[in-house]
This record gives structure tokens, sequence and C-alpha cells, in this order.
């Protein structure tokens, strides 16, 4: 057995060695940074190895080692780390290896170029790390796509809301100067005109408001427990002259006890928009279904069936685009412009081409946002407005959280 003193001398000489060497070996770490990662762990190696012969030379020194003992135990420290560091050596390139792998998907995805983890390309940390960089490459593609679309729908909304102002300003100029020139056959008729163009434009300012503040997270709601009925009640009665203009009939129908919590102004705003949209695209004669439905998981939907001959299934996923129009038409219906709906606020879409349905143009008072102001004003409020193709037309369902009573 060793003494307890020998053995204090023992430790205190090996770790006096190890910290010396360790030191040295910290020291060439610090002046050799770039140096390659092979490098570094020889370094590594080589000074574990050499922190060992240290302690067993200056160990045999102090206690008196035979020269015998010591050049076996010597033989022994040197042979054993020569293989430590072939193998430190074939670790050192497999590391250096993934690090370059892992350095060129880095060096990809900096270039904003997909790329994908190598299966079985290694294990541990750098294998992680190579997967998280695949996953953050998919989500920085999906994230370019998203802006390129959000972009692309900005520049087209710009150039589709300068296209509407321009029109109402070139009516009130026209107006302005047969005014001024005392050419206007009926003033007060020319007053009138003037007046719903305003109110159209002011329609059209006040929508992009309302969808700043939606894009913008400050839209400001009052919440409050609201009779589902009555607000569609509400609506339909609003919009009751607009059908009548068009020859399209409205009726409703539902359970009259369902409440739902929102923002009374709001939530109107979301039925009167998709009211007016179907409206729109009704032909004369037919009717429009606004029905109010409970629904699972506490939930309660406004559901507004029309008769226009559906959307194109290419479309749907595209209807709550901001500005978004399925063809090139800009100019509404004169049927609908003459209801004086202007300065509303709502939107709707223009009339059917040649046939086929084209959604999200604008009214007097709107600029083809009504569908993504009813999509943002229903998000806020934890809903959700959803659009379907049923026979012979279209369906939208607003759906928002239902306040149940507590038993």
């Amino acid at each position: 057995m060793i003494a307890l003193q020998d053995l204090l001398v023992i430790v205190a000489i090996a770790v006096a060695c190890a910290l010396v060497v360790c030191g040295v070996a910290v020291v060439v770490l610090l002046r050799w940074r770039s140096a390659s990662l092979l490098a570094q762990v020889c370094v590594v190696v080589g000074a574990a190895v050499v922190a060992a012969l240290a302690g067993m030379v200056a160990v045999a020194q102090a206690m008196y080692l035979s020269p015998h003992d010591l050049v076996v135990a010597l033989w022994v420290a040197g042979v054993s780390g020569v293989v430590a560091l072939g193998g430190a050596s074939v670790l050192g390139l497999w590391l250096a290896r993934e690090v370059r792998r892992v350095r060129t998907l880095t060096r990809e995805v900096g270039e904003g170029r997909t790329v994908r983890a190598v299966p079985g390309a290694g294990g541990g940390d750098l294998a992680e790390l190579a997967s998280v960089l695949a996953e953050t490459s998919e989500k920085l593609a999906l994230a370019r796509d998203e802006a390129a679309r959000t972009e692309s729908a900005r520049r087209d909304l710009v150039a589709w809301i300068s296209h509407d102002l321009r029109t109402p300003l070139a009516g009130l100029r026209a107006m302005t100067e047969a005014l001024e020139d005392g050419l206007a056959d009926d003033p007060e008729l020319y007053y009138r005109r003037m007046h719903a163009q305003v109110d159209r434009l002011s329609g059209m300012v006040d929508d992009l408001f309302e969808l700043s503040r939606i894009h913008s997270g400050t839209l400001s709601l009052t919440l409050e427990p609201l009779a589902l009925y009555d607000l569609v009640s509400d609506a339909v009665a609003e919009l009751a002259p607009l059908a009548r203009s068009r020859a399209v009939s409205l009726s409703q129908s539902g359970p009259t006890d369902l409440t739902v919590v929102g923002d009374a102004r709001e939530l109107a705003r979301v039925v009167g928009n998709l009211l007016i949209n179907a409206i729109q695209h009704s032909p004369a004669g037919s009717e429009i279904q606004v029905m109010t439905t409970a629904e699972p998981g506490a939930r309660a939907a406004v559901g507004v069936v029309d008769a226009g001959g559906g959307i194109p299934e290419a479309d749907l996923t595209r209807v709550f685009e901001a500005g978004w129009r399925g063809s090139s038409a800009r100019t509404p219906p004169a049927a609908l412009a003459a209801t004086g709906d202007a300065g509303s606020g709502r939107t709707a879409d223009d009339a059917p081409e040649g046939g086929r349905r084209v959604r999200d143009q604008p009214v007097p008072g709107g600029a083809g946002l009504g569908l993504a102001i009813a999509r943002g004003i229903a998000e806020a409020h934890s809903g959700a407005v959803q659009v379907r193709n049923v026979p012979g037309g279209c369906r939208f369902d607003v759906v928002l959280p239902r306040l149940v009573p507590t038993p």
C-alpha cells in the first residue's frame, strides 16, 4: 500500500505537470486559431500524452524509481501516445470532413439555395446542426416565396388602387369643368354625381385604412356578447334595397339563440361585405341564402350561399388576397353604381365577364378589398372565413367563437 503522504505527493506532482502542459497547449491553440480542426485535435491529444509523460518522469524522479522501471513506463506511455495521436488524426479527419459539409450547407443557405441534410453522414451535434440548417433553408425558401407573393400583390394592389382612384377623380374633374364652363344642363344632377364620387373615394380610403390596421395588428376591437341572428338580420335589412335593385332576393334562416363574442361594428362589416359580394354575382331572379349555424367546438358560423355559378378551383385560394382580381376588368357595373351604395365602406366584386365569375372587383366606396378585410376581421376575432363551391354557386362561411352558457 502507498502511504497517504506519498499518494498526496504523487497527485500533486501529476496535477502540476498537467497544468503546465495544458497551459502551454492553450497558448498554442490561441496562437493557431486559424489552424485546421485536425491540427487543433492533434494539439489537444498531444497535450494529454505529454502531460502524462511529464507526470510520470517527475514522479519517478521524486520517488527514486529505478532507471529500468522508468524506461519501461516511458516506452509504454510513448507507444500509447503515438497510437492515441494516430487515432486522433483519424478522428480529426472525420470531424474536419463533417465540418466542411456543414460549412458548405451554411454557405448554400446564405446564398439562398434550398439544401437537404445527408442522412447518416455523421452523428451527434454536427448531424443535428446539418439537419437544422436543412430545415432552416426550407423555411427560408417558403418565406422568400411568401415575400415574393406579398410584394407582387402589393404592386398589383397599388396599380389597381391607382386606377380606381383615377376613375372617380377624372369624373370629378370633368363635371367640375362642365360646371365652371356653364355646360351642365342639370347642375343638381352633377352635384349629386360629384357627391357620389366623393363618397366612393372616401370608401376606398376607409377600406385601405381598415386593411392597414388589420395588417399592422392595430385593429381595435370592442368585444361584447352579440346575438348572431340579430347581427345578420340587421345586415340583411340594410342591403335589401340593393338586392331588390338587382332583382335578387335575400332569405335568412337558422337558430336565433346563438351568441358570439365580438365587435358589433366590425362583424357587421364582415357580413355586409359577403352579402354585397353575393348580390354582385347572383343573376336576376335568384335567391341568396343567409344562414346561421352552430358548429362543433363551441363555434358558430354565418353562411352566405349565392347562385353566381361558382369560382374556378384555381382561384379559390386567392379570392381573399388584397386587391386580387380575376380579370383586368375595372369598371363597376352600372346597375350597382346606380344604387347609391357609395360611402358604405364595403367591397364587392365585378360582374361576370363572358359567363365567367370574376371575384373581388370594386363597387362604389370599395377598392377590391372586401374579402381581404372580411378575412382579417374574422381572424382578429380568432375566427376564419372559408369559401367553397356548391351546386349553382358558392358558399362563404364566417366561423366565430361561440359563447356557450354555463349550466
